[in-house]
């Protein structure tokens, strides 16, 4: 990055969609894995078991893969080729979600087609992160946040809105109420999978082909796999983000993963096969207004975190996330879960924006630079492990409250709240000249 000062629209837009196609790919996991297994068994904790399976796979590829991108030496450089063969093995891992759920393959084999496209999506999970730090200026990686979450949540709102409109034509022309089972009457229903297989492998080509990555950096030592390990529990800063990041993703996950639950038992008071089935296309829209809210807030958050500070940008953001998720024990009405939530989806844009670049910056002060494959790599396994976590606690405490959904509004809330602490306990974390 030496002697190049300027803003680089043209990486950081090349990054921009490939966060796009990355956020279509999983906003396809989200709109409609949990609906399709309600298919295969009604048990939260079934359903949320299988789904946690993207959580264990991210917590061990990206730290390892991410190592591992530092210390490639190649033409092609450090992160381009992960970013191509994920890309392209994630496409077609779209395709065979599709294919096992139209062959009425049984459920084992199902969730072991799942299983697949979360390790394609992961196998360059933490090559996608470090290319930005990698490419942008310390002083410039807020606007550059704000503009990929821009990209990252634009990806998830055009899935959703795909969705939606093929579930309501595939309603208007079957005459059957439940969406999903509608939409699997028809041909509509592999439209999703198509488009998200060619997002996926058309950003990772463009990104292979057309971004440049700088120069390797000289590393006179490197770290070994176990000091990298060590070195996150020992410095601070880099283990109360993390733990804090943990928190505020399970937080999120806990109502991602169990929206449909959570939307059949507080309208139609029990989350069955049919009634989950039924609010498919409400989920749905609110996953949209969700990503549309989340856009909203998101550009502000990188300019505010450049700008006003790091630790006042996450803070704001978390505590914008969790009022309405405290609200949300009270919520009886459609409105009202609406409103809660395009008020959730702003703080969470901010939150995000906010928090992508402050591994990077820690580097910069760390002065370690070299290693933001690893270090995004630990970012995106304390992504992933929320995922886990909230898949497994989530559905047993659903389980235990009396298959009652609503319990994780509160829950939710409680643990972002909890992680707001730490990051205003972290020393290192603002700029020269913004501090605390």
């Amino acid at each position: 990055m030496e002697g190049d000062k300027g803003f680089k629209w043209g990486v950081v837009l090349g990054l921009a969609l490939l966060g796009f196609s990355r956020s279509v790919g999983w906003a396809l996991n989200k709109g409609l894995s949990f609906p399709l297994l309600s298919s295969y068994t009604e048990s939260p904790l079934v359903k949320g078991t299988i789904l946690a399976l993207e959580g264990l796979i991210g917590i061990i590829i990206p730290p390892l893969l991410g190592y591992y991108s530092d210390t490639l030496r190649s033409k092609h450089g450090r992160r381009r080729p992960f970013v191509m063969m994920g890309g392209v093995l994630a496409g077609i891992a779209a395709l065979f979600i599709y294919t096992a759920y139209a062959l009425g393959i049984p459920l084992a084999w199902f969730a072991l087609s799942l299983a697949f496209f979360y390790f394609s999506m992961h196998l360059y999970t933490a090559q996608y992160r470090a290319l930005m730090p990698d490419t942008v200026e310390s002083g410039q990686r807020g606007q550059a946040s704000g503009i990929i979450t821009l990209f990252e949540w634009a990806g998830n709102l055009f899935l959703f809105g795909l969705a939606g409109l093929l579930i309501a034509k595939a309603v208007a022309e079957t005459g059957e109420k439940e969406g999903i089972q509608a939409l699997a009457q028809t041909p509509y229903l592999k439209i999703p999978f198509l488009v998200t297989a060619l997002f996926l492998i058309g950003a990772a080509l463009f990104v292979y082909f057309v971004v440049r990555e700088p120069e390797s950096p000289e590393v006179e030592e490197n770290e070994s796999l176990g000091s990298y390990l060590k070195s996150i529990v020992e410095n601070r800063d880099f283990l109360k983000f993390y733990t804090a990041q943990t928190l505020w993703w399970m937080s999120f996950e806990f109502i991602g993963v169990f929206l449909y639950g959570i939307l059949a038992f507080i309208l139609y008071g029990s989350a069955g096969e049919e009634n989950i089935k039924a609010v498919t296309s409400l989920g749905l829209y609110l996953m949209a207004l969700f990503n549309v809210t989340v856009l909203i807030g998101a550009l502000p958050g990188g300019i505010i975190y450049d700008k006003l500070g790091r630790r006042l940008s996450i803070i704001l953001g978390g505590v914008i996330f969790a009022i309405p998720l405290l609200w949300g024990w009270f919520i009886t009405t459609k409105a009202e879960i609406t409103i809660a939530l395009g008020i959730a989806g702003v703080g969470w844009g901010i939150l995000m924006a906010a928090s992508y670049p402050v591994i990077g910056d820690l580097l910069t002060r760390f002065e370690k630079e070299a290693f933001t494959g690893r270090y995004y790599g630990f970012f995106e396994a304390t992504r992933s492990l929320p995922v886990l976590l909230a898949g497994i606690i989530g559905g047993a405490v659903v389980q235990l409250a009396g298959n009652n959904y609503r319990v994780l509004f509160p829950l939710g809330a409680v643990l972002v709240l909890l992680a707001m602490p730490m990051v205003w306990m972290m020393k290192n974390l603002e700029a020269k000249g913004v501090e605390r």
